[in-house]
């Protein structure tokens, strides 16, 4: 779940105490700095303000087909990847979604709410299913419920939702709404989205300053994966993509650079400094010198999280503890909810 709200959010957020905040990441692959500054290290910072539920959406992955073996290892190696970036379990309830059935439970229930022209007019239904609707899973055109089920089960107060995901939230809140009307009950909170734990930065392809960083992107050139060598990360950043003007004073004159004003941004992420600050420092140098610079800063946030990472992958014991110790946190935090919902709707006894 990205990371970018609105001043609109933003001013709604402002009156509504922050009681929890919920947010999940699909186990599909090696973690990238994209990732990890875009939605990771802000999800770090949040659980010093307020309680957090992190999940691997591992249910939502059903939506196309993953080897059982390959799944089941995806979970554990992003597991692994979000405690070395500094998800503590025991500050936070870290979990995978698949451990607490209460999810597709409360789904299954949502889906006598939702309707169908909801779905199918959700972007990502129809970016990912193009033209072969008939051949996409059902899970895929569903998986804006289930979202809403993961979300609705905890009751956050708040959710961290960036652009391209203010559409789920907008109907996790018409599902919730409906329901509440329909059934004569208050059972679902309304969350709202969460502008705590800084600001996310948006990192774009090291091949293409004009879309994202992307495990999805057929070159590993285009990315700094968490697991890159110092070796790699300096070779990947000599070699990406700029152009032949010395930087400049002022940022406004990177707005027609986007390559220029992609690796700016990473040095003012990681370095917290804004993009002036960084700027000021390199004035009138080429990326002969701008470059190393930046892969040494890379090369210090990233390697102690690629140690930390390889120790936890090596044991596969403890990390198997950990979730489960966080799975039954989720299960106990989830277990109202879900008692609430199926009397409303009059299942059970």
């Amino acid at each position: 779940m990205p990371d970018v709200t609105t001043q609109s959010a933003a001013s709604n957020a402002a009156v509504t105490p922050v009681t929890r905040v919920l947010s999940g990441i699909q186990p599909t692959g090696n973690l990238h700095l994209g990732n990890l500054l875009g939605a990771i290290l802000r999800w770090v910072r949040m659980q010093e303000e307020a309680p957090c539920c992190f999940f691997l959406a591992d249910l939502h992955s059903l939506s196309e087909h993953i080897p059982a073996d390959t799944r089941r290892g995806a979970v554990r190696n992003m597991a692994a990847a979000l405690i070395a970036s500094g998800i503590d379990p025991d500050k936070s309830v870290l979990f995978a979604q698949s451990d607490v059935p209460a999810h597709a439970e409360l789904c299954w229930i949502l889906n006598g709410t939702a309707r169908m022209g909801w779905l199918s007019r959700m972007t990502q239904w129809k970016d990912k299913s193009g033209k072969n609707k008939e051949g996409a899973s059902v899970a895929l055109f569903d998986y804006p419920v289930l979202q809403a089920a993961d979300i609705l089960l905890y009751r956050p107060s708040h959710v961290p939702v960036g652009e391209d995901q203010k559409q789920h939230i907008e109907l996790t809140r018409d599902i919730a709404t409906k329901f509440n009307l329909d059934t004569g009950t208050e059972t679902f909170v309304l969350p709202e989205p969460f502008i705590g734990g800084g600001v996310a930065a948006r990192v774009m392809s090291l091949r293409d300053g004009s879309n994202k960083m992307s495990k999805s992107d057929p070159s590993d050139m285009s990315r700094i994966n968490l697991i890159d060598s110092d070796e790699e990360i300096a070779a990947k950043i000599r070699k990406a993509r700029t152009d032949p003007e010395p930087l400049p004073g002022d940022p406004e004159l990177l707005k027609e650079r986007p390559e220029a004003r992609n690796l700016v941004g990473i040095m003012a992420a990681i370095t917290g400094e804004s993009d002036a600050a960084i700027l000021s420092r390199f004035e009138g140098q080429g990326f002969g010198a701008f470059k190393p610079a930046l892969a040494d800063a890379l090369v210090e946030l990233i390697a102690p999280i690629r140690a930390r990472y390889e120790a936890l992958v090596a044991d596969s014991a403890e990390l198997d503890r950990l979730l489960d110790k966080g799975a039954a946190k989720a299960i106990e935090l989830a277990a109202p909810t879900l008692l609430a919902a199926k009397q409303a709707v009059g299942l059970g006894r």
